[in-house]
């Protein structure tokens, strides 16, 4: 790979709009990580775009899910919103941020897979990985990384198609959506115990999806030792072998030793090796860069960091060079 590094950052200020009470998934989440992608850039001298964000249109939500479950969201919004279950909140504003968070992250895909960058970030909020087809969740309405695997093979650029998830909870909304398809590969670290409660190791997939599905739970304080030992040595060697045509990351912060919200004791360090190891594959496997949306994280420093640790890593492993 040659000449400048190009990063993508899709990421809209009216997802501010969507603002549960009280809540640690609050809007200055997203300016945190949006520092840390543009100090990335910075000190590797990757040049960076922030390409306008055009909200996900019906036609690319009904991929995954179904008229009636839109329609139902947005009656709740419409008429003033309120709390679908302890965690998940709606508001007058939410359904405009979730469809934009959508869109960013369907963007974010279709432009790596169209070779316009190495790495694209979507910067947003609803987070999206507990949601289901007809079920919001987990402090997600929909799931945006499901959404952009779906938009990549509508377009015909990817058909099989790796998620790595590496939020301290377990992405069961993603898993479920996929969990008979064998050519998506999903692939996960997760603290256990801990919500939701699924991805346990048996969980390899169904049907024909038999074998396409990686857990990797891990247990409170296993700090970046065992975090990287299970990327490195379990799961990204499960995604090579299954040689993905684009690979998507559900990239939540919440494993991070700051978080207020778990206690997995991972560092922006054990990000930042397991994201060159993710370049690394890709590049070796000729993929053209990785595709990237936010989901959990609460920590605001951490958040930073994390996401400055993870475009600086990719880039290095994506480039081959050391100083990224």
């Amino acid at each position: 790979m040659t000449g400048t590094a190009r990063v993508l950052l899709f990421s809209d200020p009216a997802m501010a709009g969507h603002h549960p009470p009280g809540h640690p998934e609050r809007p200055e989440r997203v300016e945190a990580v949006i520092s840390g992608i543009t100090d990335a850039a910075s000190s590797t001298g990757a040049s960076l775009e922030r390409p306008r964000v055009e909200p996900a249109e019906a036609g690319a939500l009904e991929r995954i899910h179904p008229a009636p479950y839109l329609a139902l969201l947005d009656d709740v919004a419409a008429h003033g919103g309120g709390w679908i279950d302890a965690d998940t909140f709606i508001g007058p504003e939410s359904m405009v941020a979730a469809r934009l968070a959508a869109g960013a992250m369907v963007q974010a895909a279709l432009a790596v897979a169209g070779r316009e960058a190495e790495v694209a970030f979507a910067a947003v909020r609803p987070p999206g990985h507990h949601a289901r087809r007809e079920r919001a969740a987990g402090f997600c309405l929909l799931n945006n990384v499901a959404l952009a695997a779906r938009a990549l093979r509508a377009s015909g650029m990817a058909q099989r198609i790796a998620i790595l998830d590496w939020d301290v909870h377990h992405g069961d909304g993603t898993q479920s959506i996929f969990d008979a398809d064998p050519d998506l590969c999903y692939a996960s670290t997760h603290q256990m115990p801990l919500y939701p409660g699924s991805g346990d190791r048996a969980e390899r997939g169904v049907g024909p999806g038999l074998g396409s599905k990686h857990n990797v739970p891990l247990r409170p304080g296993s700090g970046d030792a065992a975090f990287i030992d299970a990327w490195l040595t379990q799961l990204l060697p499960a995604v090579e072998a299954f040689a993905p045509q684009a690979i998507l990351v559900s990239a939540g912060y919440d494993a991070h030793r700051l978080d207020p919200l778990a206690e997995l004791e991972v560092t922006e360090a054990g990000y930042r090796s397991v994201a060159e190891a993710v370049g690394r594959l890709a590049r070796a496997g000729g993929v053209g860069g990785v595709a990237l949306t936010l989901e959990g994280g609460y920590d605001l420093d951490a958040l930073h960091d994390s996401a400055a640790a993870t475009v600086g890593g990719l880039l290095a492993g994506l480039t081959g060079s050391e100083a990224a």
